[in-house]
């Protein structure tokens, strides 16, 4: 893990105020796990453009399905509805750590 930065997507529909939310629900498990993120907020139908455009990319959650290959997606929903939210904290935490 070393003190890489660890690259993460967050999108929704509109990236607005969901993905928002969420991204900042992020920032608080990274820093309490000692993780460095850098976040980047888009629209489902970006992810694909963003990751050409950051290269590699370590975690993309969203809220919205989207079509990715070779990257790991967590579903972001438990974090608005308030139900897995503690098995997603993990998983999210278990991702970055490996990658």
């Amino acid at each position: 893990m070393g003190n890489d930065v660890k690259k993460v997507i967050v999108s929704c529909g509109t990236a607005i105020a969901t993905a928002t939310y969420v991204a900042s629900k992020i920032k608080e498990i990274a820093e309490e796990n000692g993780i460095k993120v850098e976040i980047t907020q888009c629209k489902a139908a970006e992810v694909n453009y963003y990751i050409s455009m950051l290269g590699k990319v370590d975690l993309i959650v969203t809220t919205t399905p989207v079509n990715v290959q070779g990257i790991p997606v967590v579903n972001g929903v438990p974090f608005l509805s308030g139900v897995g939210v503690e098995q997603v904290k993990k998983k999210i935490v278990d991702i970055l750590k490996k990658s």
